[in-house]
């Protein structure tokens, strides 16, 4: 950069007046600032970009038709059709445009130097979420990631690895699978909690999870909150009491849930010194892309592409079902659970008009 600056002012002085010059040294002192210099990715199955396909577990999208629209049409991992919003995250700060999983082996410490992702499909902030598929923990995602610093030292040297550690985003997406996979699917954490003390118990591995991350020397985050997974294709179909409308209860969970994690941000940011949380709460954005599709390009909300897009998702959506749609582009939904690349990309690009601005 400095090379360039002192190229461009010499030139500049002989052909342009002092206040155009001027606007070219802020341009140019802006992009020698701070930069993003990768994305760091922890959560479920909305960003884990494949590392399921490397453990013992059923949460698994490494077939067909799943990838069917990611570049070079391959099942990469991923629970879409094509990229997830992390992909494009990554791509909109000009970085790679995937994210490469951890435990990738085709992958190496110079490619996550500039991205990497831990996320595993199916866990959540509970242990015992994770136990249900037998997917990563996130205790265990953390570790992974201290790993992976030692690795990045060991690579870069310690000023430049202490750099992209602290100048980077760290993108967090996990929540949803402790409620609808877990909770209200399993006894076990009913029986110990009401519906509002075990949002509690989840806030309290949530603090102490950021908090963590603070201490191994993250300082820039994207948090997301839950969408309303009411509205996902699957609870539709479960919704007895007004079946195929999304579920009342389940999105008014996701309001209250969000609510706490928007404090729990607010408390945080204002106790850990250097750290920036932004509080990316993907459930209004997502209610108006499900209710009303036709602003976004989009036709079909209520079910998804997979199949009769109202149960399928993993093994369900495999490559035989003759009911896939042809078009994923026009669905909101690509599985009963999970987004198609298109939605992916509006709520990326929703969150990075604010993420621009915060984290250059």
């Amino acid at each position: 950069h400095r090379r360039l600056t002192k190229q461009l002012v010499g030139m500049a002085e002989h052909y342009l007046s002092p206040s155009i010059l001027c606007i070219m040294l802020t341009a140019l002192v802006s992009l020698a600032g701070a930069k993003v210099p990768a994305i760091i990715v922890f959560g479920d199955s909305s960003v884990d970009s494949g590392n399921n396909n490397f453990i013992q577990t059923m949460a698994r999208a490494n077939f067909e038709p799943y990838g069917r629209d990611f570049p070079g049409g391959r099942p990469t991992g991923r629970f879409c059709n094509g990229r997830l919003s992390s992909d494009f995250t990554s791509e909109a700060y000009g970085l790679k445009p995937t994210v490469p999983a951890y435990l990738d082996p085709s992958y190496n410490i110079s490619d996550f130097a500039t991205g990497v992702c831990f996320a595993s499909a199916g866990t959540g902030y509970d242990n015992s979420t994770a136990g249900v598929l037998g997917v990563i923990p996130l205790w265990k995602e953390v570790e992974y990631y201290k790993e992976y610093q030692h690795k990045l030292t060991a690579h870069l040297g310690r000023r430049k690895a202490a750099n992209i550690i602290r100048e980077s985003l760290y993108l967090v997406s996990i929540g949803t699978n402790d409620f609808l996979e877990n909770y209200y699917t399993l006894p076990d954490r009913r029986s110990q909690f009401s519906i509002s003390q075990y949002q509690d118990f989840l806030i309290g591995i949530a603090e102490m999870f950021l908090k963590d991350l603070y201490k191994l020397g993250a300082r820039k985050m994207s948090f997301t909150g839950i969408s309303p997974m009411g509205c996902l294709p699957l609870e539709r179909v479960a919704n007895l009491d007004d079946p195929f409308s999304c579920a009342t209860n389940y999105n008014d969970l996701a309001i209250d849930f969000n609510g706490r994690l928007r404090r729990l941000v607010r408390k945080l940011n204002q106790e850990l010194s250097g750290m920036k949380i932004y509080f990316a709460n993907p459930y209004d954005i997502i209610w108006d892309i499900v209710t009303k599709p036709s602003r976004y390009g989009l036709d079909v909300s209520s079910s998804a592409c997979c199949g009769t897009g109202l149960f399928e998702m993993g093994f369900l959506c495999g490559q035989d079902n003759p009911l896939t749609c042809s078009d994923a582009n026009k669905f909101v939904f690509w599985d009963a659970f999970h987004p198609t690349e298109r939605t992916n990309q509006i709520v990326s690009d929703y969150f990075f008009k604010h993420l621009k601005n915060l984290f250059h």
